[in-house]
């Protein structure tokens, strides 16, 4: 998500006028926490996802060539993302890790409000930074459809890299998976949503916003690495120090194995 829209996340154009105003005002405090029914009023007045409008046919790809419009990623590399490098190489240092790594982990956690990079190599993985969430929508529980506002939960893949995002950069996650494309087919559920996004700046509708600079550092690393190299796990919180959500357990039969899979993947980050 790169703000509001019926999806429950995206990326796009921003709107202006009413929405930027009612933005403003819901902002007042210079920050954004988006929660319906507010959000709903924002995503009424967007009609739309926080991508553009997309046409029916491979609205993946069309929305890959909106991304690419523009300044491209060896652009961003080239100038914000030197510093963004110089920062990580730090980072890295710090931890003795050699950068760049073989492989990134991104861990977060939705009830902390935290994002964590942990990095591979060598076969050792070891926590090189933890970034806090600005902006969080819905609560604990996965995604089940369109328009929700709930930030899914699960293992995510980064699909693509957006270098001209309304949120000033952005990563593309793989939701819906397979598996939760194959949770929806048991359930009869349809119009799972999609646009789940972490980006810069303050505003979510079921993305993980995490500001600017830290953007800047994730993209960066993600292009260096490649997107295919980046694994992102969202949880409920910490489920290596809480036992999963008995409520959304006894609301959804499946989410016990969805609880099952992310605390043994969790319990390997130590």
């Amino acid at each position: 998500m790169g703000g509001p829209g019926v999806s429950g996340g995206g990326e796009g154009v921003r709107r202006a006028g009413a929405l930027g105003e009612l933005a403003g005002f819901l902002n007042n405090e210079g920050r954004m926490k988006v929660r319906a029914p507010a959000a709903a009023l924002l995503a009424a007045l967007a009609c739309a996802s926080c991508a553009t409008t997309r046409p029916a046919k491979s609205p993946e790809d069309a929305a890959q060539r909106r991304a690419s419009a523009g300044r491209t990623i060896d652009d961003v590399m080239a100038t914000i993302g030197r510093a963004a490098e110089r920062r990580l190489q730090a980072r890295f240092q710090q931890r003795g890790v050699d950068y760049p790594p073989q492989r990134v982990h991104l861990l977060a956690f939705k009830q902390e409000m935290k994002l964590e990079l942990w990095a591979t190599q060598g076969g050792e993985r070891r926590l090189v930074a933890t970034y806090p969430l600005l902006a969080d929508s819905g609560g604990p529980g996965p995604k089940l459809r369109e328009g929700d506002y709930q930030i899914p939960e699960g293992i995510y893949r980064v699909s693509w890299l957006h270098p001209n995002s309304d949120y000033h950069l952005s990563l593309k996650l793989d939701y819906p998976n397979a598996f939760d494309r194959a949770r929806a087919r048991e359930d009869g559920r349809t119009e799972l949503g999609g646009d789940i996004f972490i980006h810069g700046g303050d505003a979510s509708i079921g993305c993980l916003a995490v500001g600017d600079p830290a953007i800047e550092e994730l993209f960066a690393l993600a292009a260096r690495v490649g997107a295919g190299n980046v694994v992102t796990v969202i949880a409920p919180w910490d489920l290596r120090r809480r036992d999963p959500p008995d409520a959304v357990q006894s609301r959804i039969p499946w989410s016990t194995a969805l609880y099952g899979r992310l605390t043994s993947v969790l319990a390997t980050f130590r």
